[in-house]
């Protein structure tokens, strides 16, 4: 059995943890909905919860039983629809931006606090949580690299010098204010190349995805309607068959035979887990050493002792808590 301090003073790895996350992960994070209760909409119930219903019925839209995404695209797509298109895509953003973290930690923070700089997070999502998780813990703790695959409520960006911040901020080069990032790609095979922002979140997923050790599938469900999406990935992993060392984590609740199907493409043999729970995931029970306590298992066949996140921990303690594995990155990199 590795012990904790033996994993602690590791930082060995200098390979990356690569997260992929869909709307499942914010669901999982927020079941009862934001800091005012406000529920985390996903494609199948998005008219519902933004009430978009009333809009749609008056234009003779049918959308009962069916996937926003289509019908979005099916608007988009037929030039009468344009008022009720725009319509749609400002009450999306005005929703998604009015979701707040609750005031103590969540998932989110847990999950950025347990990824080193080296790491990546991609987000398929649209809410502002995984920005707000970074937003207030970057002071204390070195964070993980993040990108957004579809934009983000909180995103904005200059296409001239190439560099994303916080909507209604300036560009720190040409002092230009960030534009809003595209949230709505309205077509089956949705070419995120033609966006030159999302082009370059896409273009930097997969360059480090090249060089990843653990590629952990957090609520993303691979809908028929990203087939451009899933080409990208593929593109950035690879052949599976030349992944014989790398691991491959679903954290996804629906039945594996399922999940194993979805991810097939990226798996090598029986290289792959699969958990419902976050908090059952490497990422939680060896926060900030994934790729060390992988190797160890897998490689050296030495079984890590577990330290799991303290889930009960207010944000002083928390912090405190990560000090260790904080202080022995920063001693191996002087």
């Amino acid at each position: 059995m590795l012990k904790v301090e033996e994993q602690t003073n590791d930082t060995s790895m200098a390979r990356p943890h690569v997260v992929i996350l869909g709307a499942g992960a914010s669901a999982a994070a927020f079941p009862k909905g934001d800091k005012n209760g406000n529920r985390l909409p996903v494609m199948d119930n998005l008219v519902e919860v933004l009430q978009l219903a009333a809009e749609l019925d008056k234009h003779g839209i049918e959308h009962k039983g069916r996937n926003f995404e289509g019908i979005y695209s099916k608007l988009y797509k037929n030039g009468h629809y344009s008022d009720l298109v725009a319509e749609i895509e400002m009450r999306v953003r005005e929703y998604f931006s009015s979701l707040m973290l609750p005031e103590y930690p969540t998932l989110y923070d847990h999950l950025v606090l347990s990824l080193r700089p080296k790491d990546l997070i991609a987000t398929f999502n649209w809410d502002p949580f995984l920005y707000d998780a970074c937003s207030r813990n970057h002071a204390k703790v070195e964070l993980p690299k993040v990108v957004y695959l579809h934009g983000n409520v909180r995103i904005g960006y200059c296409i001239k010098d190439m560099r994303k911040g916080l909507i209604d901020m300036r560009c720190s080069r040409c002092g230009n204010f960030f534009k809003p990032s595209k949230l709505l790609f309205p077509i089956r095979q949705k070419n995120y190349t033609a966006d030159l922002y999302i082009n370059s979140e896409w273009n930097s997923l997969k360059k480090i995805l090249r060089h990843a050790y653990i590629l952990t599938i957090f609520g993303y469900g691979a809908p028929d309607s990203d087939v451009e999406a899933m080409s990208l990935l593929r593109q950035g992993w690879g052949n599976p068959e030349q992944r014989n060392l790398e691991e491959v984590e679903v954290i996804d609740i629906k039945d594996e035979d399922q999940l194993i199907s979805v991810w097939s493409a990226f798996i090598h043999t029986h290289h792959y887990e699969i958990t419902g729970d976050f908090y059952n995931s490497w990422i939680a029970r060896y926060p900030r050493r994934t790729c060390e306590a992988m190797w160890n298992l897998l490689m050296e066949l030495q079984r890590p002792e577990d330290y799991r996140i303290p889930r009960d921990l207010d944000f002083p303690d928390l912090w405190r808590w990560y000090e260790p594995l904080i202080t022995a990155e920063r001693r191996e990199t002087h």
